[in-house]
């Protein structure tokens, strides 16, 4: 049986196509994200654990063994690039599949494509080191952020894109979602870090409406199919000027909500990644430098925001997210600034774990790891920075 495993292994890993750097910690990142799919569905987990705690103590200890729209369009488009082109169309193929059968969007499902359990608490246990409370479901599910739509939508331009086909009903469905995101930005969300305070109305996911709208009129103009064509792609530009007038002079900064103020998040580094604004725009070369800067942890480490600018609902803090640091890579990449890049890269991927494995968050102090291990999306970012650096230094357009 172990030589019949490994076999396997060995004969998957042959589709592997990367000439980069950290070639071996992108062949261990790989595999990590093949092991958090569901090889029967298609679905990816954003973890195989629960509860473990950010930080140690704490009661930020959430439940991630579901799958979320979010991780699977970051993490299709990464394997895809590095030859694993099967398992990014097992997993569009679900999402589509759960969206279709939902009837409804929805952040995240389970891994048959059902609705996620309510979330409980365990008194039973105590916990990681006696990090209490335990959970068990995921009260996020019903959340409102309406980044999900532009999530569906850009999955469905890929799974075109890579020779699938868009079926009546299911383009009816989508095109009733980029409707629904035309409007549905303008109302306060939870945000991409689903935050557990009151909702604003924050770039990020406006900006995903924006993607939902742009990757709506691609396929409707593609495939001369029915629908607002024109009138998604005017609102699309319409909504990028917005984001973009979200800029604060005084900080510098694009703003974590599209009233401005200059609050900085790291979620605004995913805006180039998502085509929402080109990296080389003066205002996204300001807002990097300022969230290099304003939420640094230390050591390449970045905080996704400052609780004292932005409360999320929930006490204590948190360890610096690894994901925003690889955002950040691919930010310095696209801005010609590949030395930089390249030594952020090495720092983050030497953090990893003996067995090349990355937990969500780094405590910036002491280096420990933080929250549920191994984390699909710190994972994601491995690949998809190292794609990026291999491309530039090779002259490969992104």
């Amino acid at each position: 049986m172990l030589r019949t495993t490994a076999d396997a292994w060995h004969r998957w890993m042959r589709h592997l196509v990367y000439d980069g750097p950290e070639e071996p910690l992108v062949r261990r990142a790989a595999i990590t994200l093949k092991l958090c799919d569901d090889w029967v569905h298609g679905s990816l987990v954003a973890a195989p654990t629960s509860s473990l705690p950010a930080p140690i103590g704490g009661i930020r200890n959430w439940d991630y063994r579901y799958a979320w729209i979010r991780d699977a369009a970051y993490a299709v488009f990464a394997l895809r690039r590095i030859g694993f082109g099967g398992e990014a169309d097992a997993f569009l193929g679900w999402v589509l599949d759960a969206f279709e059968d939902s009837g409804q969007p929805r952040i995240m499902y389970g891994l048959r494509g059902g609705p996620v359990p309510d979330e409980v608490v365990d008194g039973a246990l105590e916990g990681y080191r006696r990090s209490a409370p335990v959970r068990w479901g995921n009260g996020a599910a019903d959340q409102r952020q309406h980044d999900v739509y532009g999530e569906i939508l850009d999955c469905a331009h890929q799974w075109l894109r890579a020779g699938g086909e868009i079926q009546p009903a299911l383009w009816a469905s989508l095109a009733g979602l980029a409707d629904t995101a035309e409007q549905a930005w303008r109302q306060p969300d939870q945000g991409i870090w689903e935050v557990r305070s009151e909702g604003r109305v924050f770039t990020y996911s406006a900006g995903l409406c924006q993607v939902a709208l742009d990757r709506a009129a691609r396929i409707g103009a593609r495939l001369g199919l029915p629908g607002r064509v024109t009138e998604w792609r005017d609102a699309a530009d319409r909504l990028r000027q917005l984001v973009l007038d979200s800029w604060d002079p005084g900080a510098r900064t694009l703003s974590a909500h599209l009233d401005g103020g200059g609050v900085l998040d790291a979620s605004l580094l995913a805006l180039p990644l998502r085509e929402v604004v080109p990296a080389g725009h003066p205002r996204m070369t300001a807002t990097t430098a300022a969230v290099a800067e304003r939420l640094s942890a230390g050591g390449g480490l970045l905080y996704r925001y400052l609780h004292d600018e932005s409360p999320d609902g929930l006490a204590g803090d948190e360890g610096a997210f690894v994901l925003c640091s690889f955002w950040l890579v691919d930010n310095l990449v696209a801005q010609g600034r590949i030395e930089e890049a390249e030594n952020l890269y090495a720092s983050l991927c030497a953090r990893a774990s003996p067995l090349g494995l990355l937990s969500e968050q780094i405590d910036p102090t002491t280096g420990a790891f933080m929250g549920n291990f191994p984390q699909a999306f710190s994972h994601i970012g491995v690949v998809a920075s190292g794609v990026n650096l291999a491309r530039a230094r090779a002259g490969v357009p992104r």
